[in-house]
Order: C-alpha cells, then sequence, then structure tokens
C-alpha cells in the first residue's frame, strides 16, 4: 500500500507539473499573436522553429532517458557508471550537433529558408544541444525520487520564460520573433547551472561496453520517438518547402496559432496518460486488469469526446485568445482536436505490444502514421494550404490507431465496449454538426446557448449511462433514492 501512495503521489506531482507547464507555456500563444501580426510572418517562425527543436530532441537524447531507467536498475550494474555514461553519450552528441550548426551555419540556415537571419538557428541549436543533455539530469531526478525539485525547475523555467517575453513583448513593445529564441536560451541556461549538483560532486566514468549494450536497447526507442515526433511536427517542417504562396510564414503562423486552441485535448490526454500509465503496469498479472483496460478507453473516449464540444461550442470565445489576423484559421480546430482524440485513443490501445515487450510494433504503426501525413502532406498542402496539414494530421493518426486496433486484438483480444463507444460518437458527432450548421445563421449569443444545451445534453447522457451522480464520493448522497 505504501508504494502504491508513493507512486500516486509522484504521478500527481509529475502530471500537474507537467499540465501546468503546458498550460503557463500555452500563454504565450496570446502574447505572440497580439504582438506579431500574421502578415509579419513572425509567429510562423516560432511554429517552424520549434517543430525543428522537438524533432532534434527526440534525435539528439536517442532514447537514452529510457534506458536509463532501464539500466540503473539492473542488479549487475553500477547506477552511478550507468548514469554518467549516458551524461558523457548524450553531452558528446549534443555538444557535437551545436558545433557542426554553428561550423555550417551559412548553409543550413540558407536551406532552412533563414540565410537572412542565421541567429535564429544557431541560437536554437545551442538550446536544444543544453536542453537534450538536461533531459539526463531531470531523468536522475526522476530516479532518485525527487519529484518536488523536478517540478519546481520545470516549472521555474516557465514562468521565468513568461515573464521575460511579457517585458520584451508587451512592455517594451517589442516586435523581433528573434528574442523569444534568445529567452529560450537564456532559461535553458539557467536551467543548466540550477541543475549543476545532478552532474557534479561524484566521480565521472565512461564504460564504453555499457553504452554499447544501451544502445542495442535504445535505438527501437529512438525509432519509436522519430516517428512519433513527426506525426506532430511533419507539417509544420515540410509546409515551408510545399506551399506554394509567397505569404508562407504568415499561413503557417496562422496555422499554428489556431492548432494551439485545439491543445486543450492534449493537455487533457497527458494527464489520462500520467495517471493511468503507472497503473497499467503496475497491475499487468491482475486478472480484472483486461476490464480495466476496456472501460478505461471508453470513459477516455467520452471525456474527449466532451472536451471536444466544449471547445467547438465555445469556440467564438476561445478565439480571442489569439490575435484576431489568425482568426481565419479556426477552422482547423475541430480537425486538429479529433485528431488528437484518435492520438489519445492509438496511446491507450499502444499498451497491448508494451506488456508483451513488442514495442517494434509501435514503430511500425506510428511510421505508417507518419507516411500518411507526408503523402497527404505533399499531395494537398499545394492547392488546399494550411487545412491539409490539419487534415493529413486526421488521416496519420487515424491510419495508426485502426492498424494498431486490429493486429492488437489477434496479439492481446480485448473486449472493448464498441457499442457504447460508438454510441457517445455518433451523438456528439450529431451535436457537432448542429453547431456547426447553425453557427452562421443565428446571432452569436443564440448560437451560445444553443451550443450550451447541446454540451448539456451530451452531458446528460453520460451522467445517465455512465456516471451515475448517486455513486460520487460526497455529493452522491444528494441523488440516492
Amino acid at each position: 500500500m505504501g508504494k502504491l501512495q508513493a507512486i500516486a503521489k509522484d504521478t500527481v506531482i509529475y502530471g500537474l507539473s507537467s499540465i501546468i507547464g503546458r498550460f503557463l507555456n500555452y500563454l504565450l500563444v496570446p502574447l505572440y499573436t497580439a504582438q506579431l501580426s500574421a502578415a509579419s510572418g513572425g509567429y510562423g517562425i516560432i511554429t517552424n522553429m520549434y517543430a525543428y527543436v522537438a524533432l532534434i530532441l527526440v534525435i539528439l537524447t536517442f532514447g537514452m532517458e529510457t534506458t536509463y531507467f532501464r539500466f540503473t536498475n539492473k542488479t549487475h550494474t553500477d547506477s552511478q557508471v550507468v548514469y554518467s555514461t549516458t551524461l558523457i553519450a548524450v553531452g558528446s552528441v549534443s555538444a557535437i550537433f551545436a558545433a557542426l550548426v554553428i561550423y555550417f551555419i551559412t548553409p543550413i540556415s540558407n536551406l532552412m529558408g533563414y540565410g537572412d537571419h542565421p541567429e535564429y538557428v544557431w541560437v536554437m541549436a545551442v538550446t536544444v544541444a543544453i536542453d537534450a543533455f538536461l533531459c539526463i539530469p531531470f531523468a536522475h531526478l526522476r530516479q532518485q525520487k525527487k519529484a518536488i525539485k523536478f517540478a519546481t525547475l520545470k516549472l521555474l523555467n516557465i514562468v521565468v520564460s513568461i515573464l521575460l517575453n511579457v517585458i520584451y513583448f508587451a512592455w517594451m513593445d517589442g516586435k523581433d520573433v528573434g528574442y523569444a529564441f534568445y529567452i529560450n536560451l537564456a532559461c535553458t541556461a539557467m536551467l543548466a547551472l540550477l541543475l549543476i549538483t545532478e552532474y557534479a560532486g561524484f566521480r565521472w566514468q565512461f564504460d564504453g561496453k555499457l553504452l554499447r549494450t544501451m544502445l542495442s536497447y535504445s535505438w527501437p526507442i529512438l525509432v519509436l520517438g522519430i516517428a512519433g515526433i513527426l506525426n506532430q511536427t511533419a507539417d509544420k517542417m515540410l509546409f515551408p518547402y510545399i506551399y506554394q504562396g509567397s505569404d508562407m510564414q504568415e499561413q503557417l503562423g496562422i496555422y499554428g496559432a489556431c492548432s494551439k486552441i485545439a491543445m486543450i485535448m492534449a493537455m487533457i490526454t497527458q494527464a489520462f496518460r500520467f495517471a493511468y500509465e503507472p497503473i497499467v503496469f503496475a497491475g499487468v498479472k491482475d486478472k480484472d486488469q483486461h476490464e480495466m483496460y476496456e472501460q478505461a478507453m471508453k470513459y477516455f473516449i467520452i471525456f474527449t469526446l466532451l472536451a471536444f464540444l466544449m471547445v467547438v461550442g465555445y469556440l467564438d470565445i476561445l478565439k480571442f485568445l489569439i490575435g484576431e489576423d489568425y482568426w481565419s484559421g479556426l477552422r482547423v480546430v475541430p480537425i486538429v482536436m479529433a485528431a488528437e482524440i484518435m492520438m489519445g485513443i492509438y496511446f491507450n490501445l499502444s499498451f497491448w505490444y508494451k506488456i508483451i515487450d513488442k514495442t517494434i510494433w509501435g514503430a511500425w504503426f506510428s511510421g505508417l502514421g507518419c507516411l500518411v501525413l507526408i503523402a497527404v502532406n505533399l499531395i494537398f498542402v499545394p492547392k488546399y494550404g494550411f487545412v491539409a496539414c490539419a487534415w493529413g494530421g486526421f488521416a496519420g493518426y487515424g491510419v495508426a490507431m485502426v492498424a494498431s486496433y486490429f493486429i492488437g486484438q489477434e496479439h492481446y483480444p480485448l473486449n472493448y465496449p464498441l457499442k457504447d463507444i460508438a454510441l457517445y460518437t455518433m451523438i456528439a458527432a450529431l451535436a457537432f454538426a448542429v453547431m456547426m450548421f447553425l453557427r452562421d445563421d443565428l446571432p452569436l449569443w443564440l448560437s451560445l446557448a444553443v451550443n450550451t444545451i447541446l454540451i448539456l445534453l451530451f452531458l446528460a447522457v453520460i451522467i445517465k449511462r455512465d456516471l451515475p451522480l448517486s455513486k460520487l464520493p460526497i455529493i452522491g448522497k444528494y441523488f440516492k433514492k
């Protein structure tokens, strides 16, 4: 019981810190889109650069976070040697990457379309190199059960970043998008100093044989990570090369800003993951675990559909989170949110191959989804612009989700409540269709009123069928017959 309580406590700390952190970072979107007009292309540059950063971070860490956890808990290995070897490996690769980017800055910045601003490229390269190295000390904090320190440093970094951005972009009325990258570098450097006790004060040791063994474990994780992150970022990296209009940065900025509204779904998915993942692996051998997987899937879909309807239903209010000149991209919000729901379902389905230690399936599914996403972008973006990017993500996650379900049923069959899931999906789809049909024909106040009624009706179905109020803690006693 004590161990389970500890797991629950750490899950809450890590989960809340991550979700709060993402929410605070989310607050930069209104700031950037208010100060950087869509026509300036400033937010398009930010969207494009951070897409590269996400991919490069996965490559530079090359699965060593998970590998570190695996090897530091092996009985025949010295955890200190594992830690220092991992630090040296990731640190060396990151340093080489940063040095190569700086040395070849001119051709790289020209290739990326930033020949007039090479500083954008080298600043972000140095930042992501430091970030990759710091992933290992942060993993060490988790391994040492220092959840409070982990969460405090993560949140401090974000709070300082927001304050510096507010000072420059709001108080000083700054317009130079480069300062977003300079601030990021400054905050990352601050983290490196605050974490110095995690990579100082001990004897550094490098074990080449150990590293080779670790790399044999980490490479499938790297492949899976690359495929997974490309599903999220490939469209934003490809867009500048395949969109044929002269307003490329403007269009990419509009897409990036409106996609951020849909990231509410990503936060819900992440919260579910932090709560659900430890439970799954802690109870692999429990007899009633199959039923838990099946019911968890149903409730995940129910509540993400509810979140979908709430965002779509109040989109005319939520749109004020971004600048008015970005509103032309709001039509992608439902598409991106639907893609995020399928990504969450795919995440839930992924446990079958993790439980039977066949993670290579994850690489195949994610890779297939990525290929579909890239194909849709290459074929349709030249004609339909960023809307095709949204549909590419929808198609990619949809294919990965369907493939994982059917193949999973062969290797690890589960009796998911498909009838219930289909019912809720059809009700949500009908409510969404009504919202979209009436949106342009009714006054705003009446449209919001109708949407509220539809959301309440969907919630009433949930309560009636699957969440009886009489069974809830505290308030349940007021609803008992």
